[in-house]
């Protein structure tokens, strides 16, 4: 349904945590943050915005954590993907409860629960409407999910990512630990790898970066970011 309001992005990625979803719990999905974050995304959809989803898995498992206890790096990273499936279906599962038409489209091949990967199909879903979760991150060991979003964000057209967070932006140092840290309001691509700010992966910045694709990190718990963003507000750290 289109709404009167004037939007400023039409196709946008969202990219959440696996942590997010977590809410106060020390692991796991808490069923109250997963209806918040999504009753956002539906509002965002009502308004007229194709929305696509990549979410990570650490609130179930985390692969570089393994790795460093001694795992093999590729099996743990596999293990990771599959974190990110289980939560693109709580994602799916709410959202459809609520009413609204959504698809998993996973890198992993599992279809018996959600559909491959395909670019022209992920583009024809956002066209009619549906809500696009990304899961299994690129596919492959060795990648972060927030290179998985910068891939999806360039194959689908979107104009921007969002990076929806615990914090409301991008810090000098860790604010949670540092009561004076200092909050970027716009930052550059290569600001944010020079300075070694850990709002992404080098790769995922580097792809960024050379796809011209602008990134806002805002505070997913605060309830109606994600909404203000869309019309044009200036919410969180805008990295561009």
């Amino acid at each position: 349904m289109e709404s009167d309001e004037h939007i400023k992005y039409n196709r946008v990625l969202l990219k959440l945590s696996g942590e997010v979803l977590m809410g106060n719990q020390s692991g796991g999905i808490e069923r109250r943050m997963i209806a918040s974050i999504c009753d956002q995304i539906a509002e965002v959809k009502k308004l007229g915005v194709q929305i696509g989803i990549v979410v990570g898995g650490g609130n179930i498992f985390r692969g570089l954590k393994a790795a460093a206890a001694g795992m093999d790096r590729v099996a743990a990273d596999q293990m990771g993907m599959l974190a990110t499936i289980i939560n693109a279906l709580a994602i799916q599962e709410y959202l459809e409860s609520q009413g609204h038409f959504t698809r998993v489209m996973s890198a992993l091949e599992i279809n018996e629960v959600c559909e491959p990967f395909i670019r022209r199909r992920a583009v024809r879903h956002l066209e009619k409407g549906r809500i696009v979760i990304f899961a299994g991150g690129t596919g492959n060991p060795y990648f972060t999910t927030d290179t998985a979003a910068a891939l999806r964000a360039v194959e689908i057209g979107s104009q921007i990512i969002l990076k929806g967070t615990k914090v409301d932006g991008v810090y000098d140092k860790d604010p949670e630990t540092n009561p004076g840290a200092i909050k970027f309001d716009v930052l550059s691509h290569t600001d944010m790898l020079q300075k070694q700010l850990k709002v992404m992966d080098a790769t995922a910045a580097s792809m960024c970066r050379e796809n011209q694709i602008p990134i806002i990190v805002f505070n997913i718990y605060e309830r109606d970011n994600l909404r203000k963003i869309v019309l044009g507000d200036k919410i969180g750290t805008m990295i561009c």
